[in-house]
């Protein structure tokens, strides 16, 4: 039985008024000595249905909420919902909305705590990744300073190294800088209608020489010669997602692998796709691998050079076109890459 406060109030002064009326329609009848236990009785009765009412309306439920608290503290969340015998709107209100602000709370903390963790993480991997460059250079010129620059093949040799270590370490810090940027939302994307074939052509162009490294084949598909892909986009940040996307397909793939870009037409968009038939990536992967810094295989990824935050800023970049990075993989089959992209204005 549920009963708020207004129904007990008439029940209470219903059963009071009923005492009442059968003791003075009887009053006439009793002796003094019936009078007063009469008037004990009627005192016994209404203590009795006004101590229940408070039990049931004020303490129980205090005593509900307390309850509550009790297992809040041990973060008991499901336990603490438990519902009273009686309805006392305020009373369950408050209950009520102290388990939701705690609920909260702890979901605040978690999400604090995962933070810290993504920092401390964060700080762990660039100290790492700063500290590979700095080394090197810090070590090719203090060899040329301890003597070795008196031989002209050694310190060219070393001076070569160190300028690599710090064109890396270059890399590393404006891709630092611009992940910072687009966290804040201060990067503008400078909008305009190209044509993203003749822009894929030139990202083929530029990464031509580490792909006949590795032998691997670079295709551009479903597209006729001379025909135009006019996309409305931030040309020269679309630029970046691809170079990103097939370096790392290069990077990772096999030998003698290859890698597929195309471009489907929709009503409004382009969808862009860049395959390739490399290892693949694992389902418990697939989630993460847009992270900051985050690798596969740690200790083969640092072999093969990059800021491991390619990927990451790919996802910025597209997301500020207002679009995402579908990922799709399976191991030994490949990886499949797919984003959207507004077609050209019609003028």
């Amino acid at each position: 039985m549920n009963l708020n406060s207004r129904t007990l109030a008439l029940l209470v002064s219903l059963a009071v008024a009923l005492v009442l009326t059968a003791f003075l329609a009887l009053a006439s009848y009793f002796s003094s000595r019936g009078l007063m236990a009469a008037l004990v009785l009627v005192f016994i009765c209404c203590f009795l249905l006004i101590y229940f009412s408070y039990e049931a309306l004020v303490f129980r439920e205090i005593k509900n909420v307390y309850s509550s608290l009790e297992k809040i503290k041990k973060q008991e969340y499901r336990k603490a919902e438990g519902r009273s015998m009686f309805t006392a709107d305020p009373l369950r209100k408050i209950k009520d909305d102290i388990f939701l602000i705690a609920e909260r709370k702890q979901q605040e903390i978690d999400e604090l705590r995962h933070l810290q963790v993504m920092r401390r993480e964060f700080l762990a991997d660039v100290s790492h990744e700063l500290k590979t460059p700095i080394f090197a250079a810090q070590g090719f010129i203090h060899t040329l300073l301890d003597g070795a620059m008196d031989d002209p093949n050694v310190r060219d040799k070393f001076l070569q190294k160190a300028a690599n270590s710090l064109d890396g370490l270059d890399t590393l810090v404006q891709d630092l800088i611009s992940i910072s940027q687009f966290e804040k939302g201060v990067v503008r994307m400078e909008k305009q209608d190209f044509d993203a074939v003749q822009l894929v052509q030139e990202v083929f162009e530029q990464l031509e020489q580490k792909a006949n490294s590795s032998q691997t084949k670079l295709h551009l598909v479903d597209v006729n010669p001379g025909e135009k892909v006019m996309l409305h986009a931030d040309p020269n940040r679309i630029r970046q997602v691809f170079i990103n996307l097939v370096d790392n397909a290069i990077k990772y793939g096999h030998t003698g692998g290859n890698i597929w870009v195309s471009f489907t037409e929709g009503r409004k968009r382009y969808t862009i796709t860049v395959k390739d038939d490399g290892p693949g990536i694992a389902q418990e992967h697939i989630n993460r691998i847009f992270e900051r810094f985050y690798r596969i295989d740690k200790s083969r990824s640092r072999d093969k050079g990059g800021s491991g935050l390619g990927l990451a800023i790919s996802k910025h970049i597209v997301e500020a076109h207002r679009s995402f990075i579908a990922v799709k993989s399976e191991l030994d089959k490949g990886t499949m890459l797919r984003f959207k992209l507004l077609k050209a204005k019609v003028s």
